[in-house]
């Protein structure tokens, strides 16, 4: 086929000759970024799970501490229990043992320390029920009935726990997103320099009646076919690596890495993310290229 026939049949990928190896490193380069795209986001969905259960399991338990004297304490923890077990909105509160504080402070203060010889307080475990225990209320009851008890409902712990979970959840998320500049940036220098190293056949072909558009689509339709193959053989290593996990694989003791049903639509995406970035980054890297050859 000859340029006029090509021109006539409005095909421009018959006409530029191939990238050469700017078109090989935009698929190696696009699958690269497509593997650091699928564990970027694995992370993040794993940390709004983490998130997400450590609010669940915070929010609907609670701890009542009693510090009374030797003599008043098993008084105060009898009181204490008649209270929360006629209490609405409470399903269920039981008394930590010894063994389970030890167990507890274990981490911090050995699994040989003398708990038998420190004076721990009572603690009692609270299960929330729906609709929940009004607080307040019950701090009221508590005092009236065990002056020492005192009503923790986490939420000193909760807040930290859940927001630093989230701030991880941002990080996967602007990890993404900066994945995505990165792969843009690296079509717009592919396509500027494939573009460059063509010059004189671009030259030709407007000599002969081939429009800026025309000679752009073919260049468009290449780094965006190299993109999109690049980006789906990445997703679908990093898929591999993901579900090679073993059950209940962790990162930091944190939570289960394993996508959900759900999850997968967000890596099937990526390739079809990753064509629509690179379409975008070589339109405007010819659009602005073929001016400066005119």
């Amino acid at each position: 086929m000859n340029l006029r026939e090509a021109l006539n049949r409005n095909d421009a990928g018959s006409i530029v000759p191939p990238s050469g190896i700017t078109a090989q490193l935009t698929l190696l380069t696009a699958a690269a970024m497509a593997v650091l795209c699928v564990f970027a986001l694995t992370l993040s969905l794993a940390a709004q799970r983490i998130a997400q259960d450590w609010e669940d399991a915070l929010a609907h338990s609670a701890t009542v501490r009693i510090n009374a004297p030797d003599e008043a304490r098993s008084a105060e923890r009898d009181a204490v229990m008649e209270v929360l077990l006629t209490t609405p909105g409470i399903a269920a509160a039981r008394e930590i043992t010894l063994d389970e504080q030890k167990t507890l402070l274990a981490p911090w203060l050995g699994e040989d320390a003398p708990i038998d010889m420190l004076n721990l307080p009572v603690l009692i475990a609270i299960t929330q029920a729906d609709p929940p225990y009004d607080a307040t209320g019950l701090r009221l009851r508590l005092s009236a009935q065990a002056p020492s008890a005192v009503l923790d409902e986490h939420s000193r712990w909760r807040a930290p726990i859940v927001a630093a979970a989230q701030k991880l959840r941002l990080m996967g998320w602007g990890g993404i997103v900066l994945i995505g500049f990165a792969m843009a940036a690296m079509v717009i220098l592919a396509t500027t320099a494939s573009l460059a190293a063509n010059a004189p056949i671009i030259e030709v072909l407007r000599l002969i009646g081939a429009t800026d558009r025309f000679i752009a689509r073919a260049f468009v339709a290449r780094f965006t076919l190299h993109a999109a193959l690049g980006a789906g053989v990445g997703s679908a290593l990093a898929a591999g690596v993901i579900l090679s996990l073993p059950d209940g694989a962790s990162v930091l003791g944190f939570a289960n890495l394993a996508l959900g049903g759900a999850d997968w639509l967000w890596v099937a995406l990526i390739p079809f993310a990753a064509s629509a970035v690179a379409f975008a980054a070589t339109q405007a890297a010819a659009s602005i290229k073929l001016k400066g050859l005119t």
